[in-house]
């Protein structure tokens, strides 16, 4: 089965099924740079190799940016009733409001929200998920994702695999100091 993209009322609905690899993108709200602390990479990174060890996700490729991040992942199994992307959001959405609720009070005060379920948002509603159909188009996203730190507007790293908070080292040189990475020749 494929996934199912559309849109409605300007909101994009992304569906993702087990056992598909998907490019998927999430974005902080507004655009707001909350990633841009090393901090909260880390809670994205050990979230993800949680997911990882239980196996609920393969994950082949990845960036961290200021703002949002692209993953190029499979998911497994559902993560209780959830699948692992919800579980992704949610647990990351609550450890940036734990850190920003101890350590950063005024900060939070951008992401409260006016919500029946919630306070604060930190991860807009709408993420972006693209079925990896073929190895052209994977290696195409993949090529994407790697060189996004480089774009001008960034500036984060001369060559990919210098960008720390992305798979570009992995694929570079085999080195994976994240150890949450399986290389997409695996699957592809």
């Amino acid at each position: 089965m494929s996934s199912q993209n559309t849109y409605q009322h300007g909101i994009r609905n992304s569906y993702m099924f087990l056992n598909e690899v998907y490019f998927w993108t999430a974005t902080i709200v507004d655009w707001k740079r909350l990633l841009k602390q090393n901090d909260y990479k880390k809670i994205i990174i050990d979230c993800l190799r949680f997911l990882v060890e239980k196996e609920k996700v393969i994950i082949y490729g990845f960036v961290i940016m200021p703002n949002h991040v692209h993953i190029l992942w499979e998911l497994k199994n559902l993560n209780g009733k959830e699948k692992p992307h919800s579980s992704f959001l949610k647990y990351t959405a609550h450890q940036f409001l734990k850190d920003l609720e101890t350590n950063h009070p005024k900060v939070l005060e951008v992401f409260e929200v006016n919500q029946k379920e919630r306070k604060h948002q930190f991860w807009q509603r709408d993420p972006l998920a693209i079925e990896m159909y073929n190895r052209t188009i994977f290696q195409q996203k993949l090529e994407y994702i790697h060189s996004n730190p480089l774009q001008e507007k960034w500036s984060l790293a001369n060559k990919p695999e210098d960008y720390y908070w992305s798979s570009a080292l992995y694929y570079e040189t085999g080195i994976d100091h994240f150890g949450l990475l399986t290389h997409y020749h695996d699957r592809f």
